[in-house]
């Protein structure tokens, strides 16, 4: 059986704007916690379309079994930051720019899993929804 990874973001509308508070709680299930290794958290964007493929860490957390109580990193972790002026969400016809919450496991033996949250980030001013 695969792990499972949890991840969910506090606001449920999954549209934030510059300067708001992104908070989050994520859980690992269906695995030993012998096996896992670490686990890390990470908010970031990248674009997709023509071009290079950008990617920046605008949030990082890196956690290993001595970080966690009883040294299980599968408990209910939390997480938060304030999120950054730029780049806004862009979904155009040439390039996109996305942005996420991201949990990565790394497993005995070098394995790894990861599992992302998207979520959008526009000016205050914009009315329109941006679709992804």
């Amino acid at each position: 059986m695969e792990p499972l990874i949890s991840l969910m973001l506090r606001q449920t509308s999954r549209l934030y704007h510059p300067g708001d508070e992104l908070t989050g709680e994520y859980q690992i299930d269906a695995v030993d916690p012998q096996e896992i290794v670490a686990v890390e958290i990470s908010v970031l964007w990248y674009t997709e379309g023509k071009g290079d493929e950008d990617l920046a860490v605008h949030y990082f957390q890196r956690r290993v079994p001595a970080d966690a109580e009883e040294g299980d990193l599968r408990r209910l972790h939390q997480f938060s930051t304030v999120l950054p002026n730029s780049p806004l969400s862009y979904a155009g016809q040439i390039v996109k720019i996305h942005w996420c919450a991201r949990v990565r496991v790394f497993f005995r033996g070098g394995k790894d899993l990861f599992f992302e949250q998207p979520f959008l980030i526009a000016a205050r001013s914009a009315q329109a929804v941006l679709s992804t």
